[in-house]
């Protein structure tokens, strides 16, 4: 069954998520047994209140990540609709597995591979997927370099992730060879995995917007089996700023006020310069050179206090090339 997600125009609302009403009304008499996508366990009180307390968890650390608004609106009610669903087949309504297979869009460092990981907890919790894992890859992980190998390699991260996530980074690399490329073998075996383990495996592709575009025309039925679009938008300077924030924070060092509109003023001049500053990743990288900076400023005396190991002034920020 494919969700279908509409996306209101003033962009301020959640998507809407439907499901079309499968024709036969008759659910099998085993429909609440085990795991997989789609089906529900048959838990005690207790096992089910505890599930709760971490679906509720992981959605809590959801939301205490900086930014990523319509990312978190939108796992929340693809949650609550497989909750829904979940309750149905409970009271012996019509419900058919779900489609959960996913494309997420957007620049490095704004949150594709975080969200995935959770996702895959989140599916475990909710008696979605058995294990909940996710298979980290690329490329160079499915395609081999000669007739036949591609295929073994790409099953073998099938394998690997069954009962949670597969997920492929920079997915459209896979298509960029032509008709000749060893990548098209790995794009058949990925096709073939979802149809024999649909009850056991959520694919999740990931890549820049418009090569995920691109992606997704070269071949026709990839679209169709991937109903869930999540756009991951570039970080605002604010957004930029608390994250760095709370990376020197969990570091244990502070910012004097002077250090904190110095990185301000250096965000603001990478987002005008920079074609990906609006990620974390660049923000992490700035502060671990910052830090290293503040060391070699410290080290130079004989000793250091406890509130200078800890305080970091404007001339550590980092004003080199990130």
């Amino acid at each position: 069954m494919t969700i279908r997600v509409t996306f209101r125009p003033d962009n301020l609302q959640p998507p809407v998520i439907q499901t079309p009403t499968p024709p036969n009304p008759a659910p099998s008499s085993n429909s609440t047994e085990g795991t997989g996508i789609g089906r529900v366990r048959k838990n005690n009180l207790t096992s089910t209140e505890r599930d709760k307390d971490k679906i509720a968890e992981i959605l809590a650390e959801l939301e205490s990540y900086i930014g990523l608004e319509t990312v978190k609106r939108f796992i929340k009610d693809l949650q609550a609709y497989v909750e829904i669903q979940k309750r149905r087949v409970q009271e012996k309504l019509i419900s058919e597995p779900l489609v959960l297979h996913m494309i997420f869009r957007g620049n490095p460092g704004t949150g594709k591979t975080t969200v995935a990981r959770l996702v895959g907890r989140l599916y475990k919790e909710m008696g979605v997927l058995q294990k909940g894992h996710v298979i980290e890859c690329e490329r160079a992980d499915l395609v081999g370099e000669y007739i036949g190998h591609t295929a073994q390699k790409t099953r073998e991260q099938i394998k690997k992730a069954l009962g949670g996530v597969l997920f492929i980074d920079e997915a459209y690399s896979l298509a960029r060879g032509g008709e000749k490329d060893f990548g098209k073998e790995a794009i058949d075996a990925l096709v073939k995995a979802m149809e024999d383990n649909k009850d056991n495996l959520v694919l999740i592709l990931a890549g820049y917007r418009q090569e995920m575009d691109w992606f997704l025309q070269t071949n026709p039925g990839l679209r169709s089996r991937f109903p869930i679009h999540i756009d991951f938008p570039d970080y605002t300077l604010d957004e930029l700023l608390s994250i760095g924030n709370l990376m020197f924070k969990t570091r244990q060092y502070e910012l004097t006020k002077e250090a904190n509109d110095s990185l301000r003023n250096y965000l603001q001049t990478l987002l005008h310069s920079h074609p990906y500053a609006g990620n974390a990743r660049l923000v992490r990288n700035l502060v671990e050179k910052t830090v290293r900076k503040q060391a070699v400023r410290l080290y130079q005396k004989t000793s250091s206090s406890r509130e200078e190991l800890i305080r970091i002034l404007p001339e550590d920020i980092n004003i080199e090339t990130v």
